[in-house]
């Protein structure tokens, strides 16, 4: 019995929620061994693995695996979680780990609880807890199969570092069906110097209430003195001032940064979904009956066009950044 744990990487470590997805599987190992599958690693990513606790790591080289597939790869992280008797298998929940996550299920024959927020129990005996009804409201799961694949909304668990750890790494080679690389990735565009709503401590998200798009500079100014990143609502990004990778909310990206700051946002129930669980949130709205009032920590009730300059220039004081 052990946990097997999809890892994704970024720059010379992984993501922060594949971080986060070490440590929420320790806390439910109960002794198993806890295993990661990874493609194309390099040695320095699986040394930031083993500081966070992984035990052992799958690593599938080969130049057929440069970009990414979704059948492929769930194909080969389901032939590892069966080679390896996994009894749980994890997933970030981001844009590739709900992709593959569900295909992963099916293959492994497994019950999936998806945009989990807490894990209790052991590998053996899963439960979570996940919101439904727009995050209005939690529920406890658990499935009823012998494995179960489980994926972990970002930012949600901490991730604490385990210097005990010392990673042993197996090359694996999955026998994936040529069948399965029916699609071929041919290029991918990257914002580069952007952060990425769904990896940020911090975000700053605007709405309607900035009045278009010329003035989103204001809150692009407010990030940049934070060193945070910049979301949108779904009215904004419709209308075509920002882009769809920016949009927070139920059709968008669900985040839970250490603060998100709701710039002229109302609060409607399809972007509280997305960002609801965040730990700190701050509502700058000119109308004092907005819904996101009644999520928010700290609220401004004014104009975010006077606003935003001036809260910028108070924290690029303290910041240094500008």
């Amino acid at each position: 019995m052990s946990i097997l744990i999809y890892l994704e990487p970024s720059g010379e470590g992984l993501k922060r929620s594949s971080y986060e997805a070490i440590t929420a599987a320790r806390s439910i190992s109960g002794g198993a061994p806890i295993a990661g599958i990874i493609f194309n690693a390099t040695e320095a990513q699986i040394v930031t693995a083993g500081a966070y606790g992984l035990a052992s790591c799958q690593n599938v080289n080969g130049p057929e695996w440069q970009s990414f597939q979704n059948s492929a790869v769930a194909a080969a992280v389901s032939e590892a979680a069966a080679a390896l008797n996994a009894t749980t298998v994890l997933i970030s929940a981001t844009s590739t780990g709900k992709d593959i996550a569900p295909r992963v299920a099916i293959r492994l024959q497994a019950g999936l609880l998806p945009d989990c927020v807490e894990l209790h129990g052991t590998s053996t005996a899963l439960e979570a807890v996940r919101p439904v009804y727009a995050g209005k409201a939690s529920i406890r799961v658990k499935t009823h199969t012998t494995v179960t694949v489980a994926t972990l909304r970002p930012n949600v668990f901490t991730a604490r570092e385990d210097a005990a750890a010392n990673t042993s790494v197996t090359s694996f080679s999955p026998a994936t069906d040529s069948s399965l690389r029916s699609a071929t990735v041919t290029g991918i565009n990257k914002n580069e110097g952007t952060l990425d709503v769904s990896e940020a401590d911090i975000i700053v998200s605007g709405g309607r209430g900035l009045k278009g798009p010329e003035n989103f500079h204001l809150v692009e100014s407010l990030a940049r003195s934070l060193g945070a990143a910049v979301g949108a609502s779904r009215a904004v990004v419709d209308a075509g001032w920002r882009p769809h990778n920016e949009q927070v909310g139920q059709t968008g990206k669900t985040v839970s940064p250490t603060m998100y700051i709701a710039c002229g946002i109302s609060g409607a129930v399809q972007h509280l979904a997305g960002m609801s669980t965040s730990k700190i949130i701050v509502a700058i709205n000119k109308d004092k009956e907005a819904p996101i009032f009644k999520v928010a920590d700290y609220g401004i009730i004014g104009d975010v066009i006077e606003v935003l300059p001036r809260l910028t220039q108070k924290i690029s004081s303290v910041t240094g950044r500008s």
